[in-house]
């Protein structure tokens, strides 16, 4: 199964480089709140979350436009996809989006966004 991780004992500096290339490569804007992950403070330290390919999302999708890959990786048919928003409600870790006027979109494992950090923090990985 492919995904995108947190590398263990890496230090996010909280600089949103990768939220903001992933709002770009998904929405064409510089946008950190409609990115696939998320930068938190959680107990004193800054994470970024990340989605895990839980699947939560694809139960709740009434259209059928949310499948799992072959690799693992659970994606959303923009064509299928009536933008209800449910999948973005069921999301447990709020990283699913769900933007105005627009399908949603979640984390498909592309990298853009560990490439994107210059604290090396994500990663893709094959679990």
């Amino acid at each position: 199964m492919k995904k995108l991780k947190v590398k263990k004992g890496a230090e996010c500096m909280a600089c949103l480089a990768c939220a903001v290339a992933c709002s770009e490569a998904f929405y064409k804007v510089s946008d950190p709140s409609k990115a696939c992950l998320q930068i938190v403070e959680k107990k004193g330290a800054v994470k970024p979350v990340v989605c895990p390919q839980c699947g939560k999302c694809a139960t709740v999708c009434e259209a059928g436009a949310i499948t799992q890959n072959a690799k693992g990786v659970y994606m959303i048919n923009k064509k299928k996809c009536t933008g209800c928003g449910k999948c973005a409600e069921v999301c447990p870790f709020g990283v699913l989006v769900k933007a105005e006027d627009s399908p949603a979109s979640k984390c498909i494992a592309c990298g853009i966004c560990a490439k994107a950090c210059p604290m090396d923090v994500l990663e893709v990985v094959e679990s």
